[in-house]
Order: structure tokens, then sequence, then C-alpha cells
């Protein structure tokens, strides 16, 4: 690769960084062709972007992006792919998912919303934060939750004094 080609990859890296906030790394390494594309498969019909990326280059992307990576980089060594989402949990259900039946993918770590995650151990932990979907259907239903009591309350109570006109 020339100069330039990393140059450009760079920029390339840098402009994906910028564009999320979620980001998972992970080596895929030894995976054969058929697994391989079943995770592509399975990223795509997720809205998951998956690209296997050279570690020096991500590294240099991280620097140059406005994000603060934190110690990220420190895990990029041997084969690293990227996950890029737009839900925070996704890419941990597919990791997970797929090591039921492999012992790749390893999570090497994550950055999600402005907070770092280091290692496979955290895979179980990422694999169930709740998506922003989620939280604010959580959120809706709380605050529903009060109005409909009242609501049945005055319900209820106009019903009984209406039975109670009615004797």
């Amino acid at each position: 690769m020339t100069r330039e080609e990393k140059s450009i990859a760079i920029e390339d890296l840098t402009a994906q960084l910028a564009g999320t906030n979620i980001i998972y790394v992970s080596d895929i390494s030894g995976l054969n062709a058929e697994t391989t594309s079943n995770l592509r498969r399975a990223c795509f019909k997720a809205g998951i972007k998956l690209e296997v990326v050279k570690n020096t280059l991500l590294a240099k992307a991280m620097e140059a992006s406005a994000n603060d990576y934190g110690d990220l980089p420190s895990v990029l060594t041997g084969n690293s792919a990227i996950f890029i989402s737009d839900v925070a949990n996704a890419p941990g259900k597919i990791i997970k998912d797929f090591r039921k039946k492999s012992a790749k993918p390893i999570l090497k770590g994550a950055y999600i919303n402005s907070e770092i995650y280091i290692g496979d151990e955290q895979l179980d932990a990422l694999a169930t934060i709740k998506s922003k979907e989620e939280l604010l259907g959580e959120l809706i239903g709380l605050l529903q939750s009060p109005a409909q009591r009242i609501i049945s309350a005055l319900q209820n109570k106009f019903a009984g004094s209406e039975e109670e006109a009615e004797a």
C-alpha cells in the first residue's frame, strides 16, 4: 500500500468513525469463508457494517477523530474487524449469537456513546444494553402509567356515582 493509499484509507476510516457513536472491535481471524459470509450476512440484515481493517490505519484514524477512544487503540493487535452500528447492542448480540457455534469472533473492545469497553468479558453486558428505542418505550410507559391510573380511578368513581343515582 502506498502512502497515498494509506492516507486515503485513514481519511475514509476517520469519516466512518465520525459518523457513528457505536463501534465494536473484534478478532474474526480463523473463520472459514462460509462462516465469515454468514457473519457478514447477519450484520447486513441487522444494519451493521462489518469491515476488516489494518490496525495501524484504524489507530491513526482514531487519533485523528474528534472522539476520545481512550485505551481502545491498545487492543489493536492481530487481525481486527470493526462493527459499526446505530444500535448499541446489535453487534454484541450478533457476536454472542455466532459464539454459540464458534469460538470467534472475539470482542477486543467497543466504543459506545463515549464509553470505552475493553475485553471479551464485556460481551454479555454489551449484548444486553438497551437500545434507544427500548429506553424511550420504557420511559413513555412509565410516564403514561400514573395518568392511566388517574383516568381509571375517575372512570370507576363516575361509574359508581351513576349506579348510586340510578338506585
